[in-house]
């Protein structure tokens, strides 16, 4: 008689294989949760910066290691008869990777970028702080401009952060541009419509950082003009949030003007 043959499936190379797919998805899963807490623990107070960080470059590697892990599960069922495994095992590496991939890639777009946590639309006579001046009062980022290195740099990166020169004139302007604060979810701190000077803070989701806000409405040309600011309070580069903060919000306020006009 002859002898029937062995199932690839029964193996003890491919059973561990399977074993390291399983591994590779738990370890994956783990370091998802590593690094959604190394932002929002630093959100909530449980520890310092630096420490969130130290978590979130260790949960990339963990990340890595799961995707590994899962890699050779996914050769290992493609070697075989059955199919069991494989979609443990491909989605250990979709988690793996995805988790790697977010930290890495805003790494990457940070090396394009210039190392600079203030953005306004007027360099050389930037809007001032007033309200939101005891709530940095702690903050390692001062209020105070740059000058000339930083518009120099800013300029450079974001040449098409610019006024906003409205037809509307300032009163319907400064309503428009408080909808348009409020409309991005910022915490309003002060709106003077006299003065023609909104404050607020921004907030970002992950690590909760709180960057601050200033925007200015005056008379120009039988219209307005509006400036704005957006300053982090901590951390030497911004990845090119305060620069995405200033498109979002002047973007908004030229839509409510349009929608008041039609």
């Amino acid at each position: 008689m002859r002898a029937r043959p062995r199932r690839l499936d029964s193996s003890p190379a491919r059973r561990a294989l399977l074993r390291a797919a399983r591994l590779g998805v738990a370890v994956a899963a783990a370091a998802a949760v590593a690094a959604a807490l190394s932002g929002l623990g630093y959100r909530w107070g449980w520890w310092r910066l630096g420490e969130a960080f130290s978590l979130l470059r260790w949960a990339v590697y963990a990340g890595l290691l799961g995707a590994g892990l899962s890699l050779l599960g996914i050769a290992a069922v493609r070697r075989g008869a059955y199919r069991r495994g494989l979609l443990a095992a491909a989605l250990g590496l979709a988690i793996g990777l995805g988790v790697a991939w977010v930290p890495l890639s805003l790494r990457q777009a940070a090396e394009g970028l210039p190392r600079i946590h203030d953005v306004t639309t007027d360099t050389e006579d930037p809007p001032r702080f007033e309200a939101v001046l005891p709530l940095r009062a702690k903050a390692p980022n001062p209020a105070a401009y740059g000058g000339p290195a930083v518009a120099r740099q800013q300029l450079a990166a974001y040449p098409d952060i610019a006024p906003a020169r409205l037809a509307a004139p300032p009163a319907a302007a400064f309503a428009a541009a408080l909808a348009a604060a409020e409309d991005m979810g910022w915490r309003i701190v002060a709106a003077d419509a006299g003065a023609g000077r909104i404050e607020a803070t921004a907030t970002t989701f992950w690590f909760g950082f709180e960057d601050d806000v200033v925007v200015r409405v005056r008379a120009e040309d039988g219209g307005s003009r509006v400036d704005a600011r957006s300053v982090s309070r901590v951390g030497g580069g911004d990845l090119g949030t305060n620069a995405r903060r200033l498109r979002g919000f002047l973007a908004r306020l030229r839509g409510r003007l349009a929608a008041g006009a039609g």
